[in-house]
């Protein structure tokens, strides 16, 4: 995976409207994929966190804390969901899936 800028990057807007047609569509998929990453992200982190989780005040408690801290630093240095999906999207990594008016019209 090429790396993903963690700052703002100036895009072509035209980039966007190649693979659906339609800019604002793009943003919708690429929305969408940011979502889901951002919950996957989100899943990884709360259950790595859910590993120090204790009722018991003990003396680790404070290496705990460390180590609790180093991942949560890591997951706050990955680059945003957002730069994540437009750079998937840009690939032509995201699946682009419309459907067909005809099927819906035919299923009924």
């Amino acid at each position: 995976m090429a790396a993903v800028p963690s700052s703002i990057v100036t895009r072509n807007m035209a980039d966007f409207a190649k693979q659906t047609g339609n800019v604002y569509k793009s943003v919708a998929v690429i929305s969408k994929r940011a979502n889901q990453i951002s919950v996957k992200l989100k899943e990884e982190l709360s259950s790595k966190l859910a590993e120090f989780a204790t009722t018991v005040d003990n003396l680790e408690e404070v290496f705990e804390n460390r180590e609790q801290i180093e991942i949560s630093k890591y997951y706050e240095r990955l680059p945003k969901p957002t730069n994540l999906a437009v750079e998937e999207f840009l690939e032509h990594k995201v699946y682009v899936r419309t459907p067909d008016s005809e099927t819906e019209e035919k299923s009924f």
